[in-house]
């Protein structure tokens, strides 16, 4: 079972639970509008970041979602969000997504850290048997993110989501399945 108190660390990076407080600090982080065009919401606009990370809190009280927020341990400054998304204790499945990282840290192996933190956990301590990812198919960082750390790409489905700015999103799938998972662990530690 999911702990939803969960903290996940390596020697740089720290996840643990979003909380409100938490605000100010993503509001210093998340003024650059160019930041938003791939994502759901835009978050350079305070009152939906603040919506945002509302949402974000009530659906981890209510155990369906787990947020986190990165921090930086070196710095000990709050870089970004993740979260445990969609999760199918059923069908032992879960989504990561409702990723974002500071301007700053982009391009600094921060996102590879926090997908191979969260993936970790997903198979060798719950067992699952699937984790996926979604993304905008024009998003062409975040695909080649996703491929760099050895999701499949599966398909596109086609006006999907609706964007900011009233733009409908044709959002691709990955996923990485346990059977997989050995390799790409394997891989991931030699790249160490």
């Amino acid at each position: 079972m999911l702990d939803f108190n969960l903290t996940l660390q390596t020697n740089t990076i720290l996840l643990r639970p979003l909380v409100l407080e938490d605000l100010k600090s993503f509001k210093a982080l998340t003024t650059d509008k160019s930041m938003w065009i791939y994502f759901t919401s835009d978050l350079s606009n305070s009152p939906e970041l603040q919506t945002w990370v509302e949402t974000a809190v009530n659906e981890h009280q209510k155990k369906i979602r787990l947020p986190f927020t990165v921090i930086d341990k070196v710095s000990d400054q709050i870089v970004g969000a993740t979260s445990f998304l969609n999760i199918s204790f059923k069908d032992k499945r879960v989504e990561i997504g409702a990723t974002w990282i500071a301007k700053d840290y982009q391009g600094k192996g921060v996102n590879d850290q926090i997908k191979f933190l969260m993936l970790e956990y997903c198979f060798d301590v719950l067992a699952f048997e699937r984790v996926e990812f979604k993304t905008d198919v024009l998003n062409v960082p975040a695909r080649k993110a996703l491929l760099r750390i050895g999701a499949s790409e599966e398909g596109i489905l086609r006006s999907h989501t609706l964007m900011t700015n009233n733009r409908r999103r044709d959002t691709i799938y990955y996923s990485i399945l346990k059977s997989e998972w050995v390799e790409v662990k394997k891989q991931k530690q030699k790249e160490r």
